[in-house]
Formats: C-alpha cells, sequence, structure tokens
C-alpha cells in the first residue's frame, strides 16, 4: 500500500495531533459569531435647528446636515455595530438635554457623554439634573471650547467638581491628546484618583522621533495606565500624501506601542462618527483596519476592545437584545 508522504518524510502522532487542532481551532473561528461592537465615540447635531449648531462652524459634516440616531444606524447597518456612546461636540449647555432626548428615541444609544464645566457654580445643579437620566454616563473636559485641563486641574474649585463626578460613578472624557493634556491627566488623576478617565483619540497623538523625547512619551503614557485611565483607540484612519491608508501594517505600530502600554482591559473602540466619514473615509473602510488589528490578536483580545471594556469605562445602559452581556 502506498503511504501519503514521501519515505523519510513521516508524519509523527504528535504532529499530526498539533496539525489537526490548528485545524479545528481555525474551522472554529470561521464559525464563531461575528463580535458585537459598541461604538463609544459618535456625535448628533442638527444644523436644521432653529438655534443652528456651534459645531463644526455651524455647518456640520459635508454632506450630511442631521447626524441622529437614524442616520448613524443607516451608516453602520451590516457592519456589527449594536450600540453607541454619543459624546458632546456642543459647548451649549442646553444642548446636554437636546442629545438625551434624542438618544431616548433609538435604542442603539448607550450612553451620552454630556458637556459641563466642573470649576462653575451651577455644575452641581446640572450633574444632578442630567444625571437623572440614566443614559448620562459622564462629561468631556479638555482642550476643546477655547478650556484647557492644564490650567484647570490648579483650581481647587475644578477638583471639587470632578470629585463629584466621580462620586456619582461617572467618566471624565478628555481629547484632543497632546503631551501637556497627558501630564494634566496624571496631575488630576492624583488627586482625585477613583476617577474613570477615557482619553479620545490617542492614536492621533505622535510619538515624538528624537529618542529621549520618545522615552518620555513612553513614560507618560505607562504612569497613565497605572490609574484608572482608558486609551480610546479612535480616529485612527490617517491620510500620507493624500491617500488613505488602509493598509493593516500601516497602523501597527501605532497600536502595538498604545496595546502594549496599557494592555488589553484599557483599550476601547470608537469611530468618531460622522467626523471620519466627513473628514476621512466611509465607516465600511474604516472599522476594518481595527478588527484586523485586533482579530489578530484573538477574540478574547477583539472581544474587549469592541465591547467588554467599554462597560467598565462608561456603565453603559443596555436597551437592546442584540447589546451583549459580561453576565450572557
Amino acid at each position: 500500500m502506498k503511504s501519503c508522504t514521501k519515505q523519510g518524510d513521516t508524519v509523527s502522532r504528535r504532529e499530526f495531533l498539533t496539525a489537526s487542532a490548528a485545524g479545528a481551532a481555525m474551522s472554529m473561528r470561521a464559525q464563531s459569531p461575528p463580535i458585537p461592537i459598541i461604538d463609544t465615540h459618535i456625535h448628533f447635531f442638527d444644523t436644521t435647528r432653529p438655534q443652528g449648531v456651534p459645531y463644526p462652524a455651524g455647518k456640520g459634516v459635508p454632506g450630511l446636515p442631521i447626524a441622529i440616531p437614524e442616520t448613524f444606524r443607516k451608516a453602520v447597518a451590516q457592519l456589527g455595530i449594536v450600540g453607541a456612546i454619543e459624546v458632546e461636540a456642543s459647548p451649549w449647555v442646553e444642548d446636554n438635554l437636546w442629545v438625551l432626548e434624542v438618544a431616548a428615541t433609538d435604542p442603539i444609544v448607550v450612553g451620552t457623554i454630556g458637556n459641563l464645566e466642573p470649576d462653575k457654580p451651577e455644575f452641581h445643579e446640572y450633574l444632578g439634573r442630567y444625571h437623572k437620566n440614566r443614559l448620562f454616563r459622564g462629561i468631556r473636559y479638555g482642550n476643546l471650547w477655547n478650556r484647557s485641563l492644564v490650567t484647570a486641574v490648579e483650581k481647587p474649585e475644578f477638583i471639587s467638581g470632578i470629585k463629584e463626578l466621580a462620586a456619582a460613578d461617572l467618566t471624565l472624557d478628555t481629547a484632543n491628546p497632546r503631551m501637556d493634556l497627558l501630564r494634566a491627566v496624571i496631575e488630576l488623576t492624583d488627586k482625585v484618583p477613583e476617577l474613570r478617565v477615557v482619553i479620545d483619540h490617542l492614536p492621533g497623538l505622535d510619538a515624538p522621533a528624537e529618542p529621549a523625547a520618545r522615552r518620555q512619551f513612553e513614560a507618560t503614557l505607562r504612569e497613565l495606565a497605572n490609574r484608572k485611565v482608558y486609551a480610546k483607540l479612535s480616529a485612527v484612519a490617517r491620510r500620507e500624501n493624500g491617500q488613505l491608508q488602509t493598509d493593516p501594517a500601516f497602523y501597527k505600530p501605532r497600536l502595538d506601542l498604545l496595546c502594549d502600554v496599557f494592555g488589553e482591559d484599557r483599550v476601547v473602540y470608537g469611530s468618531d462618527w460622522p467626523n471620519s466619514t466627513g473628514n476621512w473615509v466611509p465607516y465600511a473602510t474604516m472599522l476594518p483596519i481595527v478588527q484586523n488589528y485586533f482579530n489578530a490578536k484573538g477574540r478574547a483580545a477583539a472581544e474587549k476592545y469592541f465591547w467588554k471594556n467599554s462597560i467598565a469605562a462608561y456603565r453603559w445602559i443596555k436597551r437592546d437584545p442584540s447589546q451583549p452581556d459580561l453576565n450572557a
């Protein structure tokens, strides 16, 4: 009887079992259900309102005058997005209520991050008012709307407001990342160690090329990772010489650095829709960049990035059976 192997190439039992196990694993992966995705960074606005919008420049996003749950659903149809957290893009305090009312109309919205100023006398009143709505999951404060986290952390009244935020088990989102903002987050979490912080769009911050500055940059990231700080790997897509980069290898070094420093338990997914669509690329083209990267790490790591870690970061509210549950 002829053998299927050439003489001298006999396959050992161990090799056969190893190959069989690998094949079975590949088959299981192919048959595994898709990973549900919680997008932790989208924006709502409506330029057709009588008062318009203050952001961006009162014009919304090119080709999209209205960004609400309905338009978001259309943008992510068939992509596995089962929930989203709206991050406030308006400095108008009354828009906190507008967003909550819009969010209530569609269960795809599992939380909102509002806009309040912790150093203002009215902060306590507003926080108590909006926090009565379970979808209100925190506030955003950073280098936005002519504000500065760098100077704010030196104000006792700001720290008092942040302590109230943390005591309410709410989250602080901060952007846009610069080295001085990262150091301010370190100072803030020294003063309020129980505070959860999510740093938005962290892949958009370029690591310095100069060796000493690079070491300082990485040391700052490591110090942040020792606190209750989450890295939002959002706004990942980039252009080089005007060309959108879609090769996963282009993004690997940047994502490797952030994942290595923060670990697989402290990274969360966000798209920055509709800014990502208006400025960069359709959602369906952008999402595979991070899907390819995290799927290569295995299903457990991908699930943490795409939904599990967002529960720890935001305590978002499950509103639909399609949305995952840690206890399921």
